[in-house]
């Protein structure tokens, strides 16, 4: 079956940076979206980045210029690499993987990992 393993979160202070990795197995990875949502406390779940099976990307506006999503198709791993971080950025954050439609809306994704959590202090 489809596991995500995410991993890479952590505390820092606001200003620094951070990388996630989501490890993927039981799929044909290269052909696969990966992407990235968060979810703060009391907030819905929403979209960071995804990157698509031909390396073409997409960002949510709030992320955009800070965070780069990349892939590894010979380790089947995801990373999200998170630069000039606020505390706005504190949230959960999920690997999934796309299964079709819209890149930003959360229900087309079909498997999520457990989440790692990142946490900025001002």
């Amino acid at each position: 079956q489809v596991q995500l393993e995410e991993s890479g979160g952590g505390l820092v202070q606001a200003g620094g940076s951070l990388r996630l990795s989501c490890v993927a197995s039981g799929l044909t990875f290269s052909m696969t979206g990966m992407g990235w949502f968060r979810q703060a406390p009391g907030l819905e779940r929403e979209f960071v980045a995804v990157i698509i099976g031909d390396g073409t990307t997409y960002y949510a506006d709030s992320v955009k210029g800070r965070f780069t999503i990349s892939r590894d198709n010979g380790k089947n791993t995801v990373y999200l690499q998170m630069n000039s971080l606020s505390p706005e950025d504190t949230a959960v954050y999920y690997c999934a993987t796309h299964r079709l439609g819209v890149y930003d809306t959360a229900r087309n994704y079909d498997f999520w990992g457990q989440g790692t959590q990142v946490t900025v202090s001002s």
